[in-house]
């Protein structure tokens, strides 16, 4: 008996989107593969009903919605969280709760065997990029997730182009030393570019909701079950824009370096994932016994002067599931951690440790640049300048992608 074709369940949070939503339909409308069901959770805060300054995005969902209840090309299942007396209430609210409930009602009704597609409705996306997805999980079989590339257009409008420029080199330049050091933590979390087979969701208990940081969350969860690719012949292309909707991601970094604050977000020196790199390579030596890491300070201070290592010694014994659990224990948001904590009295600017990077490691890529690097000023350089050094970091991340 033939196997049920694989449906594709398209996992969207939506909140003062009318204006984006034509388009977004529209993309849906024109994939190659057409077999698939868009979910999406219309939300809001209940409260917001009652708070003037908040009425017009209550107005824009009760729009959104009555557009999608127009939709009769393919199946919509509408949640509605924003309609008086059914928004959010109490601390559990924001993106991260709008797409866990999506996710959580495709669960209910998915084969094992099909696709859950993370979008927001501002991502455009080409026509075979429901099809690509599903191509890349049936070339790999023993993936858990997919972290898709993505990469913003450009607007126009010279302050937010810096902006999210800007916040793109920071985020490749961090997943390129993280592929360098050989991280299993090396691939950019975004809500609107991960997808997964249901069976992944049902094997780590489904997503853990969180204000910010869901999609991050998330990913890291799903590594530490298994592989995640970063590869994909489709990309998907998310708007820059300012959002303060989130506490930290895209949109508040935005908001922030528009103001010139970009303390959250530094080029950190390559030396500090080089300690990372050394810890990791002490993993195998601490299976036997303690020794010194590069980490130690980080991890006395974080763990409250704990000794992790010896319950992993007692938990795992072999040197394979130790240097697992280590992973597990050392994972991505103690990383992030680390390179804050280390980072704290940098002695180099941005731009000095990006040239640094550069000169070490990729000097061969600064020919590609149309001007002398040397020289490059976040502040100074124009937009022509700014992108060429985007897409140089696109380049050497595709290189690591394809490998993994």
């Amino acid at each position: 008996m033939a196997a049920d074709p694989v449906k594709i369940y398209i996992a969207l949070p939506a909140m003062n989107e009318l204006e984006n939503m034509e388009h977004f339909i529209q993309s849906c409308k024109t994939q190659t593969y057409q077999s698939f069901k868009l979910v999406i959770c219309v939300n809001q805060p209940d409260d917001w009903w009652e708070m003037g300054n908040k009425l017009n995005i209550c107005r824009n969902n009760t729009l959104s919605i009555e557009f999608l209840k127009k939709i009769k090309d393919f199946p919509v299942e509408i949640i509605d969280r924003s309609s008086r007396g059914k928004g959010w209430t109490g601390k559990d609210f924001g993106v991260g709760w709008a797409r866990k409930t999506v996710m959580d009602s495709i669960n209910k009704e998915a084969n094992e065997h099909d696709i859950i597609i993370s979008l927001d409705a501002d991502t455009r996306f080409n026509p075979d990029y429901f099809s690509s997805i599903l191509e890349n999980f049936q070339k790999h079989p023993n993936a858990v997730a997919l972290s898709v590339p993505y990469y913003h257009e450009l607007t126009g409008d010279e302050e937010k182009d810096r902006a999210i420029l800007r916040y793109e080199i920071y985020m490749r330049y961090y997943a390129i030393n993280l592929w360098r050091i050989g991280s299993p933590y090396s691939f950019t979390a975004i809500g609107s570019a991960m997808a997964l087979p249901v069976k992944s969701y049902r094997a780590i208990g489904g997503m853990t909701p969180h204000k910010s940081g869901e999609d991050f969350y998330f990913l890291q969860k799903l590594r530490k079950y298994g592989p995640v690719l970063t590869w994909n012949k489709e990309k998907v292309y998310p708007e820059a824009r300012y959002s303060d909707r989130v506490f930290f991601g895209t949109g508040p970094a935005m908001i922030k370096g528009r103001d010139g604050d970009w303390s959250s977000y530094p080029i950190y020196p390559f030396e500090l994932f080089d300690e990372i790199k050394a810890t990791y390579d002490i993993f195998p030596v601490l299976f036997e016994h303690d020794a010194f890491t590069p980490m130690d300070d980080f991890i006395e201070e974080k763990f409250a002067n704990q000794n992790i290592w010896q319950p992993l010694r007692e938990n795992f014994k072999t040197r394979e599931q130790f240097v697992k659990a280590s992973h597990h224990k050392i994972d991505g948001l103690r990383i992030l951690q680390f390179l804050k904590w280390r980072n704290s009295n940098g002695i180099y600017s941005d731009e000095e440790n990006l040239a640094r990077w550069f000169e070490k490691f990729h000097p061969q890529n600064l020919k590609q640049l149309n001007f002398d690097f040397s020289k490059f000023a976040f502040l100074a350089n124009s937009i022509d300048e700014w992108n060429s050094v985007r897409n140089v970091l696109v380049a050497i991340e595709e290189e690591y992608q394809k490998k993994m």
